[in-house]
């Protein structure tokens, strides 16, 4: 049996912030969710997104989201 869905609140930043969704303060997910899947399906590449954090906390790719959580996502930032 599935489980149901629950929500995160989901930041993007910089770059990536224009493909926020609508809900993004309360985007639904299934628990255990890795990031990697997160990504695939807000069509973000994997090189696109640098630095993750949940909850303040550096998280990567096989990170799993059980629902509730502060997600961050930062892509690569160039400096001069």
């Amino acid at each position: 049996m599935p489980s149901p869905p629950t929500t995160i609140d989901l930041r993007l930043f910089a770059t990536l912030a224009d493909r926020s969704p609508e809900n993004a303060d309360r985007y639904p997910i299934a628990p255990g969710t890795p990031i990697e899947a997160l990504l695939s399906q807000l069509r973000i590449p994997l090189a696109e997104a640098k630095l993750i954090f949940i909850n303040g906390i550096k998280a990567d790719l096989h990170t799993r989201l059980i629902g509730g959580e502060r997600v961050g996502i930062f892509p690569p930032v160039g400096g001069g």
